[in-house]
């Protein structure tokens, strides 16, 4: 009889929040059929964005072959003594140590985007260069989430989930879970879609109606933070508050309830 077949927590840390993007994102891509759910109409998202969509794809699988090659490299050199470090604490208190983790994991990445992606936007060559790509999608949806400049992938993402991977001191197997819920809410922020219960919008109030307003036109100076709170564009003033309005035609609409000033 064969050995049993294991996989690496390593491996699945690689390669399980890019099964997870793609899965999660083609089943947002079936309830996208839904129109009474959408923040923008099909019409508006064929017309308005600014990419084609086989564009997007080839986009963000070249971000994912860089962020898998970028976390095998950071396994190898970490894993190990991260995981040591996990095991010294399973028998003390293991769900307070991961909810430690993953709360300095959230705020590490939060403030890590939050910074690069206001100054992508507020720098203006950086902006015409390598942050308008992710803005080509004026009506993001699901898949869109990582369609950047490459080098904007490696800096925002690649980088923030270093960041956060080493600062939180999180095992390979942590880090599995981690990264597939931040993959998860990156896609759900994205989808273009505001579903009945959807508890992301419960719980979150940085969520798929609250970036659809940075994307657009009036919202781009604002809500820049991402992927989980707002807590930097409430502190430093870039926070845009809205409301959703049901959409003449079916759906909804996120709507600017105040003015707000440029920088």
């Amino acid at each position: 009889m064969g050995g049993k077949f294991e996989v690496s927590d390593e491996i699945l840390g690689t390669f399980a929040p890019i099964v997870v993007y793609w899965v999660y994102s083609g089943i947002y891509m079936l309830l996208g059929s839904f129109d009474n759910y959408r923040l923008h109409s099909r019409k508006d998202e064929d017309e308005k964005n600014l990419v084609s969509k086989f564009t997007v794809v080839k986009g963000v699988l070249l971000q994912q072959i860089v962020q898998a090659v970028v976390a095998i490299i950071l396994f190898a050199l970490t894993g190990s003594s991260n995981e040591a470090a996990s095991e010294q604490k399973e028998h003390v208190v293991v769900l307070f140590y991961l909810g430690c983790q993953f709360g300095t994991a959230m705020f590490v990445l939060d403030t890590w985007q939050y910074f690069m992606h206001r100054y992508m936007h507020n720098n203006k060559f950086l902006y015409r260069h390598i942050h308008s790509q992710h803005h080509r999608l004026v009506v993001p949806y699901a898949y869109g989430a990582l369609y950047n400049h490459p080098l904007e992938g490696l800096i925002l993402d690649t980088v923030g989930g270093a960041l956060s991977f080493l600062i939180s001191g999180m095992s390979p197997r942590t880090s599995i879970f981690f990264f597939s819920f931040a993959t998860i809410k990156t896609v759900d922020d994205h989808c273009g879609l505001w579903l009945p219960g959807n508890p992301f919008h419960r719980f979150f109030r940085n969520n798929t109606a609250y970036h659809d307003v940075h994307h657009q036109l009036y919202g781009s100076k604002y809500n820049f933070s991402q992927p989980f709170f707002v807590m930097w564009d409430k502190f430093f003033g870039t926070y845009m508050p809205y409301s959703l309005e049901h959409r003449e035609g079916g759906g909804f609409e996120a709507r600017p309830t105040k003015e707000c000033k440029d920088d």
